[in-house]
């Protein structure tokens, strides 16, 4: 079967970010992942303690550097730990443990300006909370996206506020559309993640928060699985009164249905995470990444769908947008 998606340099019936780079810059492209040592206001006692309920003590940041060295250090460690999976001179530093727009402006200037001199770096991703947007930080952003590609990614997970306070999110749905304003406002392309099998959640709910998001025309989505991982609130949680989590062909219906609600243009960052394989609780077929992602290529060819299929409209060329 021919596949119909535009935005696909392979059988992909959805905008995957490799091709999105690949486009843009005339090749592959390696995210490095970095740890600037930032806490988050979600820890520290400013919005609440604990964190989000799933979240490690790492700060999604397990597979990032040692907060203890310098920034090109971290750089040039993981980038070499790396290079045998994404052999390439092109790389995106990723600033992703925590909450990295949490510290004075200068301080996050400086540490953004070090990560794009590292050899090769054409862009910069900044993971954050949409609550952490103040006036000056948004005004370095703005400057920053005028210089280099950047994507500055807010954790929403979903639009339900009552998941939110189960979670322990200590931010609201307003919330995340005023960050989203702010940075509207200075021109800064900004990515959303969004979890998949959080407790009490549904699939209508699940596909609801992919329609909410997409109708706001994000430059970027990422789709995680809710990963039930050692160490968390959530785990002990699950230990004491334990709750259903996805299978597989539930996630991967749900993923499908939530790409035919997001515009083609928006790129797919990714359609399910990486749980750390050592503290890992489940799902346990989350381990083999491949198979989830080749069965969503299956599904969706089986349904004849696309990305954007349910809005009615789909762009006439494959062009990257700038």
């Amino acid at each position: 079967m021919k596949n119909p998606f535009p935005y696909s340099d392979s059988n992909k019936r959805y905008h995957t970010y490799t091709c999105f780079l690949s486009r843009r810059f005339g090749g592959k492209v390696s995210r490095v992942p970095l740890n600037a040592g930032f806490t988050c206001p979600n820890l520290d006692g400013t919005k609440g303690r604990g964190g989000c309920v799933y979240c490690s003590p790492a700060g999604s940041g397990e597979f990032g550097g040692d907060p203890r060295l310098p920034i090109r250090e971290q750089f040039s460690q993981v980038a070499a730990r790396m290079a045998g999976k994404w052999d390439t001179p092109r790389h995106i530093a990723y600033f992703q443990a925590h909450t990295n727009t949490y510290a004075p402006a200068d301080t996050l200037r400086r540490l953004y300006e070090e990560a794009l001199a590292c050899p090769g770096v054409v862009g910069l991703a900044v993971a954050t909370r949409p609550d952490c947007l103040p006036g000056e930080v948004c005004a370095l952003l703005g400057e920053l996206a005028r210089r280099t590609y950047l994507t500055v990614e807010l954790g929403l997970q979903t639009v339900h506020d009552a998941t939110g306070e189960r979670i322990n999110r200590c931010h609201s749905y307003a919330d995340f559309l005023a960050g989203v304003e702010k940075l509207r406002a200075r021109g800064v392309p900004f990515g959303v993640h969004l979890i998949d099998g959080l407790p009490g959640e549904t699939r209508e709910m699940m596909v609801e928060t992919a329609k909410r998001v997409g109708g706001l025309r994000p430059h970027l989505v990422k789709i995680h699985l809710l990963h039930l991982l050692e160490g968390t609130a959530l785990a002990r949680e699950y230990r004491e009164k334990p709750f259903p989590l996805m299978s597989r062909d539930e996630y991967v219906q749900t993923v499908c249905d939530q790409l035919e609600w997001l515009p083609p243009e928006c790129v797919i960052g990714r359609l399910t995470g990486d749980g750390d394989p050592e503290t890992l609780i489940g799902p346990d077929w989350s381990r083999k990444k491949l198979c989830v992602l080749n069965e969503i290529d299956k599904e969706l060819a089986r349904r004849d769908s696309w990305q954007g299929k349910r809005l009615g409209s789909m762009p006439a060329g494959g062009a990257a947008p700038g």
